[in-house]
């Protein structure tokens, strides 16, 4: 695979702890030398839509020329779809959507704006990238009805399941994970993930 530049971008209340999956994988991959983006977002525990779009708008413009791989996890990745049904999407070579949350209960939430109007009403959302992914744990408690019945006809993208991977955080065991590091990589999904 081309050297290629990376955002990492983490949810709701997340600020980036060092056994989390994205910070390590933010880690890996600038050891290897290669450019990587893995900010703080604003007010992590009460993110502004607005102000969160913005921030993911300029760490984009930040990234050198070349290839781009975003890797989302929770919060960030209804976000980055929320950015493909607005002006300007950003386009991307390669985007993991892991652990996207159900709509339906990030309605019930303080973070409701994220899933406002009529983005997630049930059509298809583009992921804006050439290749991607969604990925999450067969038992993640923000997917009540599961990956396929929450996220199959809303995403245009192939569904990964993780068994009992649960929100695929620490807690849940996922400190290291070297599928996604694979993928990020360059990895197909369908081997990275099988």
């Amino acid at each position: 695979m081309t050297a290629s530049s990376y955002l990492v971008l983490h949810g709701w209340q997340n600020h980036r702890p060092a056994d989390h999956w994205q910070h390590r994988l933010a880690d890996e991959l600038t050891a290897r030398g290669l450019v990587v983006r893995y900010p703080q977002l604003p007010d992590a525990d009460d993110p502004d839509l607005a102000v969160w779009e913005a921030s993911v708008r300029a760490e984009l413009a930040a990234l050198p020329e070349g290839p781009v791989t975003v890797i989302c996890h929770s919060l960030a990745s209804v976000l980055w779809l929320r950015l493909q049904t607005g002006d300007a999407p950003p386009r991307v070579d390669r985007v993991a959507l892991v652990s996207p949350p159900s709509p339906e209960l990030v309605a019930g939430q303080s973070i409701r704006a994220f899933v406002a109007g009529e983005a997630f009403d049930g059509r298809l959302l583009p992921a804006g990238a050439a290749e991607a992914v969604v990925v999450a744990g067969d038992d993640d408690e923000w997917l009540p009805l599961g990956l396929q019945d929450t996220w199959e006809a809303r995403v245009d993208a192939p569904l990964h399941l993780v068994p009992r991977g649960g929100h695929l955080t620490p807690d849940s065991g996922f400190g290291p994970w070297p599928e996604m590091l694979a993928w990020a990589l360059g990895t197909p999904a369908a081997d990275a993930f099988a």
